[in-house]
């Protein structure tokens, strides 16, 4: 089992007063009900738990400020990493349906280096509680398209957040775009079994394109809790199609601690990676991530 240092490749931390999400009214979620994250969660305690586990390394993704604020999040994550040494590199939001988009993201560029993508959650499914985006089809759109073909002139990676009925237009979106890469987060949202099929045929069609790799994260978020037997699936689907150096771990946390603390998640992924060869698993709990968001070590 692995035993050496792990790169979070995927938490948040947050200021409730910043995320209208969190201190506005109570609605229903993807990862169902969120009482218990309706608060500040700092980097003094996401670092006390994370090098508890052998987290030596971590990438912020974006928590859904408001979208005039993006760059006041970007600049409080520089404060954040000026005080603290946490985290490494930064997935910031920008309105990628804006014209202005790459104005922003000059901006966000210009205000620290720790930037190095961007997350637009475009994830929509039937049941409306699952729904982020406004259509299934956002993909298409011309002006989105545009501002992805933007990100290669930053050197900027997307964050791609999808359900398996999607994924055909996510193949395409990819495709157009060779030059950028595509981080698929939390291994492509399968929510159950009636999805599997269509999850494991579109997870096919994104492995035959080299600039994408997957996220190991976020299994808890339709069965709210550590289910071994789910991560290991998922892994074993994963490694099978785009290989270790296409595969990178993350916590979700504060999310995931809806549900359970951070060893018993660790140890999960842990477990469900330990019969690969070591260079697989440290490539999947700390290389693909150093590579891929170009942290130091």
């Amino acid at each position: 089992m692995y035993t050496g240092p792990i790169v979070d490749a995927h938490h948040h931390i947050w200021r409730k007063a910043d995320l209208p999400w969190l201190s506005g009214p109570m609605v229903p979620r993807i990862f169902g009900p969120y009482e218990a994250i309706r608060r500040d969660y700092l980097i003094d305690e996401y670092v006390a738990e994370a090098t508890a586990c052998g987290i030596t390394e971590s990438v912020y993704v974006q928590t859904n400020w408001p979208l005039d604020r993006v760059e006041d999040e970007v600049r409080w994550l520089r404060e954040v990493h000026e005080e603290s040494g946490w985290p490494m590199a930064v997935v910031a939001a920008t309105d990628m349906f804006d014209e202005d988009a790459p104005q922003v993201m000059r901006r966000q560029a210009a205000i620290t280096p720790l930037v190095r993508g961007v997350r637009q959650q475009l994830h929509w499914h039937e049941r409306p509680e699952f729904r982020f985006a406004d259509g299934p089809d956002r993909m298409k759109d011309p002006v989105f398209r545009k501002n992805v073909g933007a990100l290669a002139d930053l050197g900027w990676l997307f964050e791609l957040q999808v359900f398996p009925g999607q994924m055909a237009d996510a193949a395409d979106l990819v495709a157009d775009f060779p030059g950028v890469t595509f981080v698929l987060v939390h291994a492509g949202m399968l929510i159950g079994d009636e999805e599997a099929e269509s999850w494991r045929s579109g997870m096919a069609a994104l492995a035959g394109l080299p600039n994408v790799v997957v996220k190991l994260t976020g299994q808890g978020t339709f069965v709210h809790r550590v289910d071994p037997g789910l991560i290991s699936m998922v892994t074993d689907e994963v490694i099978a199609r785009f290989g270790a150096g296409r595969a990178m771990f993350g916590t979700n946390f504060p999310v995931e601690k809806l549900w359970t603390t951070m060893p018993p998640l660790v140890g999960a992924w842990k477990d469900a990676l330990a019969h690969l060869p070591p260079a697989d698993q440290q490539a999947v709990f700390a290389g693909t991530a150093r590579r891929v968001y170009g942290l130091a070590r």
